[in-house]
């Protein structure tokens, strides 16, 4: 009998990395992306714990640009290195990129219409609800003490109704 620890499972191939994060970008709206990557790389696919995720998350929201795509970039990094960086980086782009360039021809076509306006209004309000979820879901699994809730609770008063840049306020 051995006492040897079970190894990990080997990360997933280059085409499965680049074809999770194509259905990510391509399904997923606005700032609630954040709550749709946990659920696709923590629950879904089990390729990062909570601890990793809220850790890359971290770094990627410190990055400039958008979480999804630096976040697409660190776990495409930490799973298959700098070509995994790539492809996940392309998977999440690509459908995104795709839709605003459609986008910005039917919208220089009388795009400014009410029914354009409603349609806005609507993913707006969608990528409120999600990123209310993400704030349950973490939020729940991260904040453990009294103190936590307090330094959440000061850094949004802080950013919310002082205009406190959000860098000075973390």
């Amino acid at each position: 009998m051995s006492d040897a620890v079970p190894s990990a499972p080997p990360p997933p191939s280059l085409g499965k990395l680049f074809w999770v994060f194509l259905v990510m970008g391509a399904t997923s709206l606005g700032g609630g992306v954040v709550a749709y990557l946990r659920t696709g790389l923590v629950v879904r696919q089990r390729w990062l714990d909570d601890v990793s995720f809220v850790e890359l998350l971290s770094i990627s929201q410190t990055l400039p640009g958008l979480n999804a795509t630096n976040m697409s970039i660190l776990v495409g990094d930490r799973l298959r290195g700098g070509m995994g960086a790539l492809v996940a980086t392309l998977g999440m782009c690509l459908p995104g990129a795709s839709l605003m360039i459609v986008a910005g021809f039917l919208y220089g076509a009388g795009g400014d219409g009410p029914w354009s306006k409603a349609f806005l209004h609507g993913i707006a309000a969608g990528a409120v609800g999600l990123i209310l979820v993400v704030l349950v879901q973490l939020g729940a699994k991260t904040l453990k003490t009294f103190a936590d809730y307090v330094f959440v609770a000061a850094t949004a008063v802080a950013v919310a109704f002082f205009k406190v840049p959000v860098p000075y306020a973390l």
